[in-house]
């Protein structure tokens, strides 16, 4: 009797747990279909995954264990087997979630998904697309995600004021099936200490499996496992880059731990044997012959993919400017391997003793680059422009091109300093492009474009790839005179693409964050500099003029660098968002194609316009697509941005090795509750640690970015002038540390 009233008991409590007749009634369907169909058919087993689906996301359903809803829904007992299959298929998907208690449950509002970046302190963030705020893991809620990896987060109610916190309930996808490390050998077996520490973990390597690697290899790693809370990752060496000290296995291991292209493959290959070497004369037949205008490409001395040119005439009215761009359509078709790999790569990643390029060498180098003297095919944007820099009409043609000319900037800028000549037509030309380079950026400024004219490091390397000197990167005129015709290119065509109501790829840039503006407003007001701000938002003016006023002073690098951290990253959209930082409502990348793949699929979406096969199905075809290149061009934008930083920091660092001990004049760059970043004249920043600074204890203001010592009262604030020497270099970590020398 007393076995009677339990199990009545166990039942009322699932039952109370249903919560409604409904939901009963729903089990009973569920029932009656195990009974008819026990069977193990595909389609059946797709029924029963739904039916469960729909029971667990049912607004009135509570996490049951497994045995609950096997009591629940009465499932046979020759059924029970093929019902835990199915709920273990359901987690597998990520359809429902399993939680620490074992109780399935729905994926609801409160759980999203998105990608981990761990911490070599084992707590990590999850960015989630579309929110500005990462969410902050705990170690005890990391789940054994490692650094990449896909996950599935369920939110939880900070303790921390406005932090947000979540946990991780499920792996969705894991980002690392390979990593780079440096080898450690034992006796009976080896480990991988991760080049990136954020991997949080050493990885295990059997003996028999670290293809005869030594203490100091830089090796790649398969892992066979992931490890859990009470194991280590485990793998397999699959590769060894070299001796830690070789010439190139530093950039290497770079380019293998994020997993950057390589070789180009075989049927990649195979596509180039269809492209011609030259420009042949069926290949321009329908084409608008301009290879009579004089034009001339201004590039880098070193530069080899060269695919812009420009050509300027003086007019009564003011200015016909051409912008010629390599039509790399013409050769990179859609669907091919060539432009799936393109697509892959997304851009050229330019690194600092290679270039790992986006489209094969007989392309970027050869038929597409845009060499003096040889026909070439192009795409042209020529616009007029009047005396007052206003771009008054403008019209888009297929063109055949001879470039007259390679000048490289130090010889344009040599030219309109008067300190050389190349010959009475081009000197010409490049005066006259020189004030129309001016008017078109005043233009610019009245609306409120803002110009960043930062300081980048210039890391000269000897043939061992050694670091032998750090400067900073000229910009000159004729930096200026390029940029400034390739910004009114890029908004000339996104605006007439807008206008035509077509499938288009955008460039935009939002507004900064209202947060970083209020940290930028008291950083410059201390230096006596204001602008207008509301609480979340400002004019791009207001930016400009900020930097007007520090042009020229001392602290004008500074501000200019804190400025620019405060603004949002640019993407590529299908949305017409605008530009913040142009303060433009139209931008595109139309003017680079052999090393952005934005430019080349626009470029296909204008071609096809012209020739007006912009049919219904093309436009949905385009509509389908677009979406998805755009963000795979964006994320490919930052990874190759983040080698390009990563590849730059190690060359610091490896510089800083030979420095140990001298004295530098810094300027603080970041105050943190653990010390002082300090960046010299030369770009290279590091650390100023608490800990080494003479007091007995030193106080964290976050709200006025300073640190002060309790005893002797000294404070250390952004933007303060500060005397450092180094005092040490993790070649590992990749850290510089230095302390301050009293004067």
């Amino acid at each position: 009797m007393a076995a009677c009233f339990y199990v009545k008991g166990c039942v009322k409590k699932i039952l109370l747990k249903a919560k409604a007749v409904r939901m009963r009634v729903r089990c009973d369907f569920f029932i009656l279909d195990y009974v008819r169909n026990k069977g193990r058919n595909m389609n059946d087993i797709e029924k029963k995954k739904n039916k469960i689906l729909n029971l667990i996301n049912d607004k009135n359903y509570k996490p049951l264990k497994q045995k609950e809803l096997i009591f629940l829904l009465q499932v046979p007992q020759e059924a029970k087997e093929e019902f835990r299959e199915i709920l273990a298929q359901l987690v597998e998907e990520g359809k429902i979630i399993l939680t620490k208690r074992g109780k399935y449950q729905s994926i609801s509002d409160y759980t999203k998904t998105g990608v981990y970046t761990g911490h070599q302190k084992g707590f990590g963030f999850v960015t989630v697309e579309g929110e500005e705020e990462d969410y902050y893991i705990s170690s005890r809620y990391t789940m054994g995600a490692l650094n990449r990896d896909k996950v599935m987060i369920r939110m939880l109610s900070s303790s921390y004021g406005k932090r947000k916190e979540a946990e991780i309930v499920r792996i969705v996808e894991r980002a690392n099936t390979e990593v780079v490390g440096y080898y450690q050998k034992r006796k009976n077996f080896g480990f991988v200490i991760p080049d990136d520490k954020r991997f949080g973990e050493d990885i295990y390597i059997p003996k028999k499996k670290g293809m005869d690697a030594v203490t100091g290899h830089k090796v790649v790693v398969r892992l066979t496992s992931y490890g859990d809370k009470n194991h280590k990752p485990e793998g397999e060496v699959i590769e060894v880059l070299g001796h830690v000290n070789d010439p190139g296995t530093d950039i290497l291991s770079i380019i293998r731990g994020m997993n950057l292209p390589g070789e180009f493959p075989e049927d990649v290959v195979n596509c180039l044997d269809k492209i011609p070497d030259s420009v042949t004369e069926d290949m321009i037949s329908d084409r608008t012959d301009l290879r009579r205008v004089l034009m001339v490409t201004i590039d880098g001395e070193d530069a080899k993919d060269l695919d812009d040119a420009v050509s300027l005439n003086k007019t009564g009215n003011g200015y016909e400017l051409g912008v010629h761009i390599a039509d790399v359509s013409n050769y990179v078709k859609e669907k091919t391997s060539l432009d799936r790999e393109a697509l892959n790569r997304g851009t050229s990643i330019y690194l600092a003793d290679r270039v790992i390029p986006m489209l094969p060498h007989k392309l970027s180098n050869g038929i597409c680059s845009l060499n003096a003297g040889e026909d070439r095919l192009a795409l042209s944007c020529i616009m007029d422009i009047d005396f007052d820099g206003r771009i008054t009409g403008h019209k888009i043609l297929e063109t055949v091109i001879c470039v007259d000319k390679r000048m490289s900037y130090d010889e344009v800028y040599k030219v309109l300093e008067n300190e050389m000549s190349l010959g009475d037509e081009f000197d010409e030309l490049l005066f006259n492009m020189n004030k129309l380079s001016g008017l078109l950026r005043e233009k610019r400024r009245e609306r409120g474009s803002i110009d960043f004219d930062l300081p980048e490091a210039e890391i000269n390397l000897d043939e061992y790839g050694n670091p032998i000197d750090i400067g900073v990167r000229e910009r000159n005129t004729a930096h200026k005179i390029i940029e400034d015709f390739m910004l009114a290119a890029n908004e000339t065509i996104a605006e007439d693409y807008y206008w035509q109501e077509l499938p288009f790829e955008y460039r935009v840039h939002e507004k900064p964050d209202g947060e970083k503006l209020k940290k930028l407003k008291l950083l410059t007001e201390r230096f006596g500099y204001y602008f207008k701000a509301g609480n979340d938002s400002i004019h791009p003016k207001e930016i400009q003029k900020l930097l007007d006023k520090i042009e020229g002073t001392e602290e004008e690098d500074f501000i200019s660098r804190m400025t620019l951290r405060s603004m949002q990253q640019a993407r590529y959209s299908t949305s017409c968002d605008g530009h913040f930082g142009l303060a433009t409502r139209y931008y595109c990348h139309f003017t680079s194609p052999i090393r952005r793949y934005p430019d080349l699929q626009i470029h296909r979406i204008i071609k096809e316009n012209l020739h007006g096969r912009l049919t219904k199905d093309r436009i949905s075809h385009y509509n389908d697509i677009l979406s998805g290149v755009a963000e795979s061009n964006s994320k490919r934008e930052r990874i190759a941005e983040e080698a390009e930083r990563e590849v730059i920091k190690l060359k610091k660092v490896q510089y800083m090795i030979r420095h140990l001990g001298e004295v530098y004049e810094g300027i603080v760059s970041g105050v943190t509750g653990f010390g002082l970043f300090v960046e010299l004249p030369n770009t290279v920043e590091g650390l100023v640690k608490i800990n080494t600074i003479p007091d007995d204890y030193y106080i964290y203001d976050e709200g006025q970015m300073m640190i002060y010592g309790r005893s002797s009262g000294m404070t250390y604030q952004m933007g303060q002038k500060v005397t450092v020497m180094v005092t040490s270099v993790d070649k590992k970590l990749l850290t510089i540390d230095f302390e301050i020398v009293s004067d």
